[in-house]
């Protein structure tokens, strides 16, 4: 990580320097093209026990900073792979001790989580029949397990009742987005998971979402500061520039405001999680503009990258429909001031 990220400890620093290896000694940059290449590094992360670090089934599951580092240095380089780890984590927190989590946290199974708060979800329930499709999964890999999020209780289809066909997007390569389609009515009660905290899965879900923008945020700003630093212009360095500075200054600060809201304790009800993977994403958003800003006109240009995280940043936000999130967790934050309508404010 960089300085834009709180002061990092042993434990952390190693599992950061891990990853920055793995990402320095792999060639293929991640893309729709290659499900094959998403496929290998992540059994990869699987086998040095970063893929579902943080879940409950796990030996000796890992505290939830050392979890969110994971996703954020991820996300430095491989956001799609970030937010699939992300999807990974809370489907095992779900499941549990099952008969499909050891493929899931063995990187072999690949597994997209969805709210049935989000827009892209159009299932619906009758007669104990569920019918629908979703209209965009990000799982990367081929031919998913996908879990929708309900209230109290997750439905999990298997691939075999899908029909996927693959999407367009402006981010996220390597993502493998695509629809599902129910190839046709299915029992509820053959996919239903009942008793389910889905209120702790959607808290899971969001705050790792908010570590993936807060890594692109901090590989943004990184970049920017790199480019300004070696670019010279009337003999001097960009950086010499004071409109420079206070432009990567601020590009700066919201990708450590991002890093620092989600790399300490995060005991937090649904609402508040919604507020933190709501204000990452705007963050990662200012930072990769900056970013593009500060390299001019060769920040639209494929191989300065700064791009390709500003349309990263923009397709995470959309996976993970943080407009539904918001609206999700306002009524929820309603019914909490209302119940506390009868307190004293200071």
């Amino acid at each position: 990580m960089t300085g834009h990220a709180p002061a990092l400890g042993t434990e952390q620093a190693d599992l950061a320097a891990m990853l920055g290896a793995v990402v320095a000694g792999t060639d293929a940059r991640l893309c729709d093209e290659k499900p094959g290449d998403v496929a290998a590094i992540r059994r990869q992360l699987a086998e040095l026990g970063v893929w579902t670090l943080g879940a409950s089934t796990d030996d000796s599951p890992a505290g939830d900073e050392l979890t969110a580092l994971a996703f954020a240095c991820l996300a430095r380089s491989w956001p799609a792979l970030a937010w699939a780890s992300v999807q990974a984590h809370t489907a095992v927190d779900v499941l549990g001790d099952t008969t499909i989590s050891p493929g899931i946290q063995g990187g072999v199974t690949a597994v997209a989580v969805v709210d049935d708060n989000s827009a892209a979800v159009r299932l619906t329930l009758q007669n104990g029949r569920l019918s629908g499709c979703l209209d965009r999964i990000d799982p990367a890999g081929d031919r998913p397990h996908v879990m929708v999020l309900g209230h109290g209780a997750a439905w999990l289809l298997p691939p075999e009742v899908l029909r996927f066909e693959s999407l367009r997007r402006t981010g996220l390569d390597g993502a493998l987005t695509a629809s599902a389609h129910l190839i046709k009515p299915i029992e509820e009660a053959d996919v239903v998971i009942n008793g389910v905290d889905t209120d702790s899965a959607r808290i899971r879900l969001w705050l790792g979402a908010a570590a993936v923008a807060a890594g692109i945020a901090d590989a943004a700003a990184e970049t920017a500061l790199r480019y300004s630093g070696e670019r010279e212009q009337f003999g001097a360095p960009l950086t010499a520039l004071p409109s420079v500075r206070d432009a990567l200054l601020s590009a700066a600060g919201s990708a450590s405001m991002a890093l620092r809201q989600v790399l300490r304790p995060r005991d937090c009800s649904l609402w508040q999680a919604a507020a933190v993977v709501d204000s990452a994403c705007e963050q990662a958003l200012d930072t990769c503009a900056r970013a593009v800003q500060a390299h001019g006109g060769y920040g639209y240009l494929t191989e300065y990258h700064v791009e390709r995280m500003l349309r990263d940043a923009v397709s995470l936000r959309a996976a993970c429909d943080v407009v539904n999130i918001r609206r999700a967790a306002a009524a929820k934050y309603a019914a909490f001031t209302t119940m506390d309508s009868g307190k004293d404010v200071a």
